[in-house]
Order: structure tokens, then C-alpha cells, then sequence
């Protein structure tokens, strides 16, 4: 499944704009229903909470106008990739225990070495993956 979007262009540090932020809502409900289809309701919570914290990543920091989310399964993986037009390397943040952001990549590291998994960023920044091993049949609850 590969979902493309467009967002309104905006300068670092600028506000998003709600129908962009409702973005993040949407993709979540379609990894969700995808992976209802695939069979995998077990992985539903973690797998909308990476599109969440990646998708959110590409919409605030992007400075283009279209975001690419690319859900599937190859090979015995699930693997989620979002780009966007910004190659800008993301970089995993240490933020404070008062910060009310900054946590995102921390997430998906912990979620996807939690799967046995890994991500990582393509060398032209422009794209943030990760990927986590399928649950055999009798192990996911479906």
C-alpha cells in the first residue's frame, strides 16, 4: 500500500496547518484497516503508533508539498517507509523528562528492537524506515 499526500508548504518552524495534521490521523486509520486485511490485528497497536511518530516527523519537518507512506509485507517483514521531499537527515533526539516533544525516533527504536526489527534513515535523508518481523500464523491473534 503506498498513500501519497500533499501538504502546504511552510518554513522551518512554522505551524501546521490542521488538514495537514489531519494526515497523521488518516494514515494511522489506514495502516490499521491494512493490517485488519493482512490478518495482523496484533501488531495494530505498535504499527499505527510508527506510522504516528514517522508520518508526524515528515509532515513537521518536511519543506516540501507531498509526503509518500508505503506500508507492506516482503519477505516475512512489515515494512513502513515515509518520504518526503526534505533531505535532512532526522536525528534521534535526547530530550529532557519535561519536554513535551522530541521522543519520536526513540519510539520507533524501542518498538522496532522490541519486534526484533531495526529502521533507519536513507543516505539522502529524504526517507525514514523501519521494519519488523511478521508474527507466524497462531502468534498474532488472527
Amino acid at each position: 500500500m503506498t498513500v501519497c499526500f500533499e501538504i502546504s508548504p511552510r518554513n522551518a518552524g512554522e505551524v501546521i496547518p490542521d488538514q495537514d495534521a489531519q494526515r497523521i490521523s488518516q494514515m494511522r486509520h489506514l495502516a490499521r484497516a491494512r493490517l485488519v486485511y493482512w490478518k495482523l490485528p496484533a501488531l495494530a497497536g505498535d504499527v499505527t503508533l510508527l506510522v504516528s511518530e514517522l508520518v508526524t516527523n515528515g509532515v513537521k519537518h518536511s519543506c516540501g508539498t507531498q509526503i509518500t507512506m508505503t506500508l507492506c509485507i516482503d519477505d516475512g517483514e512489515l515494512q513502513l517507509e515515509v518520504r518526503d521531499e526534505t533531505a535532512q537527515r532526522p536525528q534521534v533526539q535526547h530530550p529532557n523528562d519535561d519536554a513535551e516533544s522530541g521522543r519520536g525516533l526513540q519510539l520507533v527504536q524501542w518498538i522496532t528492537q522490541q519486534h526484533g526489527g531495526s529502521w533507519g534513515v536513507s543516505s539522502d535523508g529524504t526517507s525514514t524506515w523501519c521494519s519488523i518481523p511478521v508474527p507466524s500464523p497462531g502468534r498474532d491473534g488472527g
